[in-house]
């Protein structure tokens, strides 16, 4: 069963794309649905994009549920153990 239910989000950073190339992203979209390359039934899919640059500007991710909810929990604690005055700042 699919859930159809996509969230979506303006970000402001950078990810390292195909052939190793570095591009600023704009966007992403989050979604709980059958994988494309994954080997599970269903996953957490992230899409990071920069949509002006074209479909090639695009970073993806398939994970499972348990990898997801651990990935969230690590990123908390990276954001937690890192100075306030350094979290938060705007772009260079």
């Amino acid at each position: 069963m699919c859930t159809y239910a996509t969230f979506t989000t303006p970000l402001e950073g950078s990810a390292k794309g195909p052939n190793g190339t570095w591009f600023r992203v704009t966007d992403a979209a989050v979604y709980y649905d059958h994988p494309v390359h994954a080997l599970a039934e269903h996953t957490l899919n992230i899409d990071v994009t920069a949509p002006a640059n074209g479909p090639s500007a695009r970073v993806a991710l398939e994970l499972t549920a348990a990898a997801a909810r651990e990935l969230v929990a690590a990123i908390q604690q990276a954001l937690d153990a890192a100075p306030a005055e350094l979290t938060a700042c705007g772009p260079r």
